[in-house]
């Protein structure tokens, strides 16, 4: 049996040895795309997991500074608001906080406060009481069977639900209530709590528009309050007597809620922001909880996304 020459034998397998390689080359080349694939998809992830255990220790970190500035000073004397700046880690924060009770408690708000916040919203006078007469009767126990009249309007206006006839867990729950329109539920949110527990409006806190609307309150002394409340070392007392017969339904005691509201600013350029609201216990374990926790990191793309 004749044997291939040496010559073409060796042609051949260099031919098939160079098709190896090439494909060899190309299998690393694929596989090193995707191993450099892998590890941008992993910094992106990584990243923004170590930025988002980050926020939440910052956002921790400036509700404990805010309990200390409140809790530092005689309970008498304690603040309504305050704000301050610091640096920590890689970021850089800011937090303001105010009394919850410069809102409008949707719980225990009488209906002449109710009316004149919706009023002040831009609301006629005969729609502003029927607002506020929907959102006692949300509030309020059925007082016939299990849904009462309140319960058949709503099924007679076509909706899938009866008003809750129990306290408001959410001020979100605003949105549900019959009769109030969507723009005067998004104008309203912003002035009101389920959180303060009391139907006084705190004076050295609210804002000028929920200031306008305590019953018994005239323009010019909102306008009086606004001016002088600032003034360092006025004394809360002497503002709330300023008012006269309005001061019954108004207070200066800050009261134990507190909403809190955080930015953060971190040094690769990421912002996140919390609005957070706690209590306070007075309890040497657990001086504060939280009530309620809103931030938006989830909704922040990391820089340079």
């Amino acid at each position: 049996m004749r044997m291939p020459a040496a010559g073409k034998r060796t042609a051949r397998d260099g031919g098939f040895i160079i098709v190896v390689v090439l494909w060899i080359m190309m299998a690393l080349a694929t596989l090193a795309s995707i191993y450099a694939a892998y590890v941008v998809r992993t910094a992106y992830v990584v990243g923004p997991s170590d930025d988002r255990v980050s926020a939440e220790a910052l956002f921790t970190a400036a509700l404990e500074l805010t309990v200390y500035q409140v809790t530092a000073v005689e309970k008498e004397k304690r603040p309504s608001n305050g704000r301050s700046n610091f640096r920590l880690g890689r970021a850089t924060i800011s937090l303001e906080f105010h009394s919850e009770a410069g809102r409008v408690d949707l719980n225990t708000a009488p209906k002449a406060l109710l009316a004149n916040l919706f009023a002040n919203l831009g609301a006629k006078p005969g729609d502003a009481d029927e607002f506020a007469d929907r959102v006692i009767a949300w509030r309020t126990p059925a007082g016939h069977g299990a849904a009462g009249p309140e319960g058949e309007a709503y099924r007679k206006a076509g909706r899938s639900y009866t008003p809750r006839h129990g306290l408001f867990q959410d001020v979100g729950e605003l949105w549900l209530v019959l009769g109030l329109p969507p723009a005067m539920v998004e104008r309203v949110l912003p002035y009101v709590t389920v959180f303060s527990g009391v139907p006084q409006i705190n004076i050295m806190d609210a804002s000028p528009l929920v200031l306008a609307a305590i019953p018994g309150v005239a323009p010019e002394q909102a306008s009086d309050v606004l001016a002088v409340r600032q003034t360092p070392g006025i004394d809360p007392k002497a503002v709330l007597a300023s008012l006269g017969p309005g001061q019954s339904a108004a207070t200066v005691d800050p009261g134990p809620s507190i909403r809190v509201s955080v930015g953060l600013r971190f040094d690769n350029g990421t912002r996140a922001n919390a609005e957070i609201v706690i209590v306070l216990t007075d309890d040497a374990d657990e001086p504060y909880r939280i009530l309620s926790w809103r931030d938006d990191f989830d909704q922040i793309s990391p820089a340079g996304g």
